[in-house]
């Protein structure tokens, strides 16, 4: 094909371009196309051209092909809150409706989609907790079963544990709506110290309708409210700047660990779930740390989306093997949490 010379003007302001209105002009007649015999009047492509134009065009420039399917050549990441609607203490001067408020602005700004999980116990005696919850799902942001009490499988026993997520089924629908509720986290990511344990709580949610939300990325920011809140009420600006740093630090440290394990595991990126919580510190982090995995060349998509990838099978598909798919093993890199006796 020759050059076209409005391409070299095109190429510094973007990364490659396809000109396939160069390609088909007559040489000496520019504003008509030298196309096939049934194309109208030379200024309209025939389908002959659009399947030519669709063979030029290799898939691998677009990511990787698997069978025909092509892969996103940019690392995938679904956001996922979890312990709404309270999480942690709060800053004075701050509500749970108001936390829930920042996250949503700050991932509708983004254009990132993200899914919460409900433990409908927590706040009760927080008269803003109702409002919180309806504050996520007026933002259009979907809702999950965490459990009403965040009870942890390992201590209470599978009856215990199968009870708890069903008390929690009532107060999710009255919340959810018309969107589908039926997906998992276990709480304190806990299935059991045995397998029997295991799979009589995979039993009972796969009795239920649900679908298990893996977690593949993570790095405790949960551990970064508290110290918040204290510096906050001292009015420490320097304290809360070492916050900011550490938390980003420890976010871009998790990334690159999870991407090391995934290609160790699976050979691969796979589209990783991030687990993230309601907090304090989340909501005025949460435009940073969306722009931190921008720049390192992430992607946003929703969790049924990341989860549709084979990895997520076991998690999908309760009547399989468990336990949930997950990234754990040992860590490339170590996290370094919010620096001991911040503020205090």
């Amino acid at each position: 094909m020759p050059e076209n010379p409005a391409s070299r003007v095109a190429l510094r302001h973007f990364d490659a371009m396809f000109d396939f209105d160069w390609r088909f002009r007559y040489p000496v007649q520019p504003s008509q196309h030298a196309s096939a015999p049934d194309s109208v009047y030379h200024l309209h492509l025939s389908d002959v051209d659009y399947r030519m134009i669709g063979k030029a065009v290799p898939l691998t420039l677009f990511g990787e092909v698997d069978n025909g399917t092509v892969r996103s050549a940019l690392p995938t990441i679904a956001l996922t809150f979890d312990d709404i609607p309270a999480h942690g203490l709060l800053p004075s001067g701050e509500t749970r409706v108001g936390i829930i408020r920042k996250i949503a602005t700050a991932l509708k700004r983004a254009g990132a989609p993200a899914f919460g999980f409900l433990n409908a116990g927590f706040g009760l005696n927080d008269p803003t907790a109702t409002a919180a919850t309806a504050a996520w799902r007026a933002a259009g942001l979907p809702l999950g079963n965490h459990g009403y009490s965040h009870y942890d499988l390992d201590r209470v026993g599978a009856a215990a544990f199968a009870a708890d997520v069903a008390r929690n089924e009532a107060p999710l629908v009255a919340a959810a709506g018309e969107a589908d509720w039926h997906w998992f986290r276990y709480p304190f990511l806990s299935e059991g110290q045995s397998p029997a344990m295991r799979d009589a709580a995979r039993a009972d949610l796969k009795a239920r309708g649900y679908r298990i939300a893996a977690v593949t990325m993570g790095f405790d920011d949960f551990k970064w409210n508290e110290p918040y809140a204290t510096c906050t009420a001292r009015g420490d600006r320097r304290g809360i700047s070492a916050l900011e740093k550490s938390f980003l630090a420890d976010a871009r440290t998790a990334a690159q660990n999870a991407r090391t394990r995934a290609h160790a595991v699976a050979g691969r990126d796979i589209p990783y779930v991030l687990l993230m919580h309601v907090g304090a510190f989340d909501a005025h982090m949460l435009p940073l740390l969306l722009d931190l995995y921008r720049r390192m060349g992430f992607r946003f998509v929703t969790l049924p989306a990341a989860q549709a990838d084979p990895f997520y099978a076991a998690a999908n598909d309760l009547s399989l093997p468990g336990p949930t798919p997950s990234l754990a093993g040992p860590a490339t890199l170590p996290l370094s949490g919010p620096a001991p006796g911040l503020c205090s």
